[in-house]
């Protein structure tokens, strides 16, 4: 069979969890059988353009600048091309430009989308760039022939757009790491354990903004590693962050370093996941693949990832409490972290992830050719929704 990945900047992967997610998939998919085409993102101007990265077939298509408007751009020429060519099955990651996907079912090529999280109810977004997504979403349900939740929550909220039985969840994956090298962490001035860590977009949903009132309100003893980009200049939030922050918060800009970034997972005290919003964060599977233990903003998503692995915050103040508990009581992150890496090893398996999408592909390519009904809620993880 083949099928066309859409949705991403390209493999292997360079920008977000998307494309990671992708470049894993992908070779999956081709060892097990699969043609596999993926559409890349590309400056400038000029023709379309092929390529192979082993045995992945890559499509690049020209878009202009790195701009919203440039990716929406190539979201449409993508899905053009697509209906051309037509593969068995269509995988497109994300909703945003869900609306283009009317060209598919024209063409009758039958598509899986992966519904991401409720997009519109972050708080970066302004406005009409809400209303796109809420739009978007509300034709995605509709004009995908079936959908991916990578949340329980996620399927639910889902569910009451379109039949359950539409529905699909596999949530992401993650690794069970080993202790990395710690020699990394010199040029940052840290020492083992002797940091918390906090990886996350700069956005006021991610509650970074508390995470730093609290960890700033007195003196710790160990240091706090935000990890991002931050632009004072140009933006107002950030320069709100850095300004809350004491000396013993560090801001060592966006890391991308794999060995500087195993490091500060595997050699952290425990890791700070503020993320209001959301389904499965690859970050939060990552950090408990990582043996962390876990202090989580208190919402269903990040309850049922991480369970009985955190302790968990509403606001600055009980992220000020939660602080001074992990902090003074280091026996408890131990078990913390045991928990963490098991619940990863038990549920959040990259071969059960993967294996579940190459099955729900299949199944939406046999009902298209010989209207085989789907059936595909994984059981593995409704035994993990509580």
């Amino acid at each position: 069979m083949h099928v066309a990945i859409l949705g991403i900047r390209g493999v292997p992967a360079a920008h977000g969890g998307f494309e990671s997610f992708a470049e894993r998939l992908a070779p999956f998919l081709v060892r097990a059988g699969w043609k596999v085409t993926v559409y890349c993102q590309e400056d400038g101007l000029g023709p379309v353009t092929r390529s192979r990265w082993g045995d992945v077939h890559r499509v690049h298509i020209p878009s202009g600048e790195d701009t919203p408007v440039a990716s929406m751009r190539f979201d449409r020429a993508c899905l053009q091309h697509v209906a051309q060519h037509r593969p068995d099955v269509v995988l497109l990651l994300g909703y945003n430009t869900a609306a283009f996907t009317w060209r598919l079912r024209l063409a009758g090529v039958p598509t899986v989308i992966n519904m991401d999280g409720i997009e519109y109810s972050r708080a970066k977004w302004s406005l009409p760039a809400k209303a796109w997504l809420y739009l978007n979403e509300r034709l995605g349900c509709w004009l995908g022939h079936h959908l991916v939740a990578d949340h329980p929550v996620i399927a639910n909220h889902l569910a009451s757009r379109v039949r359950r039985r539409k529905i699909t969840t596999i949530p992401y994956g993650a690794d069970v790491l080993a202790p990395a090298a710690p020699e990394p962490l010199t040029t940052l001035g840290l020492q083992p354990e002797q940091f918390v860590t906090v990886i996350a977009r700069a956005e006021p949903e991610n509650s970074i903004l508390e995470i730093v009132q609290a960890f700033s309100v007195r003196r710790r003893g160990v240091r706090l590693v935000v990890l991002g980009n931050y632009q004072p200049q140009s933006s107002a939030f950030h320069a709100q962050v850095l300004a809350a922050a004491s000396d013993e918060v560090l801001f060592p800009g966006a890391i991308y370093d794999p060995a500087v970034v195993q490091a500060l997972r595997t050699h952290c005290l425990f890791y700070v996941h503020g993320h209001q919003v959301g389904g499965t964060n690859p970050s939060l599977l990552e950090a408990m693949g990582a043996g962390n233990a876990v202090l989580a903003h208190d919402n269903p998503f990040n309850r049922w990832v991480v369970g009985p692995g955190a302790l968990y915050f509403r606001d600055r103040a009980t992220c000020t409490v939660a602080l001074d508990q992990m902090l003074s009581g280091r026996a408890n992150l131990a078990l913390m972290r045991r928990d963490n890496q098991a619940r990863v090893g038990r549920v959040f398996v990259w071969e059960q992830v993967l294996g579940a999408y190459a099955s729900l592909l299949a199944a939406v390519a046999r009902q298209a050719a010989t209207r085989e009904p789907v059936r595909q809620d994984n059981p593995i993880w409704k035994q993990h929704t509580t």
